[in-house]
């Protein structure tokens, strides 16, 4: 048999494992309409059990409906022992090969799928770091002492801060807010969640105070500009959408000036607001819908913060705690 006959098959099964991992990636953008952030670890997750099984099998002539149960468990082996990866990002790896193999089991192009029996790694479960009443009351304190004194900045950062408070939003969510998202009338903001699925969140008088201020300034900026961008809620002072980052760094600075507050980031701001509700006695189900989540699980824990608060509250005060 000649070299050229040999690599063939070699070959063929590469380019069927590259068509069955595109086809999926397309799935999934498509269908499931995920962000350009998730599509890419997906990508990268897959790339990595692909380079590993062509390692582990010693072959190129391998196919996805050749891998077992072993191979799946053997490559998150490997993130552990030879890459040092820590739970989280191992069960990430797991959850894109799960989807992987769902995908390819449904579309009948694998016989079983061997990422089913896989377990997953156990996770602990991390309490979010929050602000407290007082903490979050100081900086929206300090955001309003500033905002008094005018300023297209300090009206359109007041009004961030609240926003991110009152609503719980992502910094996503608050980064692609169009002008045609926030009602001021009846006091909502319709917000494009993960998944694009879409929720009306209400708004807290100070929150729509503060955005009909902005919103004043605002106007006055794009007036003075030729292009800009209309559309966007909030904008840099050249006119255009903030980015994320812009973002997120004024929400830092905003945080870390107040005790014990330095580090914290706008998904602190999420976890406040849900901690809050909690606290004050709001349905489970009620703050599932508002913060987005897919699942009760996810907002499961923020009964969990509570509960440490608590005791931590306990610990501190009681003579024979």
């Amino acid at each position: 048999m000649s070299d050229a006959s040999a690599s063939a098959p070699a070959v063929d099964a590469a380019a069927e494992r590259g068509a069955r991992l595109a086809e999926f990636l397309e799935h999934i953008g498509s269908e499931r309409q995920l962000s350009p952030r998730t599509l890419r670890a997906y990508r990268d997750d897959l790339a990595e059990f692909h380079a590993f099984l062509g390692s582990y099998y010693g072959s190129e002539e391998w196919t996805w409906g050749g891998v077992d149960r072993l191979a799946i468990r053997s490559f998150m082996g490997d993130c552990v022992t030879r890459r040092g990866l820590a739970k989280r990002s191992v069960a990430r790896k797991l959850a894109a090969v799960r989807s992987f193999y769902r995908f390819l089991h449904l579309e009948e192009l694998v016989e079983a799928n061997p990422a089913r029996a896989v377990r997953s790694p156990k996770l602990e479960r991390t309490l979010p770091g929050f602000l407290t009443v007082e903490q979050v009351t100081q900086v929206l304190e300090l955001a309003e002492i500033r905002a008094r004194e005018g300023g297209f900045h300090a009206l359109r950062d007041r009004a961030i801060l609240e926003l991110f408070y009152s609503a719980g939003l992502r910094l996503s969510e608050l980064h692609g807010l169009t002008l045609a998202d926030v009602d001021l009338v009846s006091d909502r903001v319709r917000v494009m969640g993960k998944g694009r699925k879409e929720r009306i969140v209400p708004l807290g008088r100070p929150a729509s105070q503060a955005i009909r201020q902005y919103f004043e300034v605002r106007e006055a900026l794009l007036a003075t500009v030729e292009r800009g961008e209309r559309r966007a809620v909030f904008l840099s002072q050249r006119a255009r959408r903030l980015s994320a980052r812009q973002i997120q760094n004024l929400v830092t600075g905003a945080l870390g000036a107040v005790p014990e507050g330095e580090g914290l980031t706008t998904h602190s701001l999420r976890h406040t607001f849900a901690t809050h509700m909690v606290d004050g006695g709001a349905d489970l189900m009620a703050v599932k819908e508002l913060l987005g989540h897919a699942s009760l699980s996810t907002t499961q824990i923020y009964t969990h913060t509570s509960k440490e608060r608590l005791l931590k509250v306990y610990r501190q005060a009681h003579p024979r705690a």
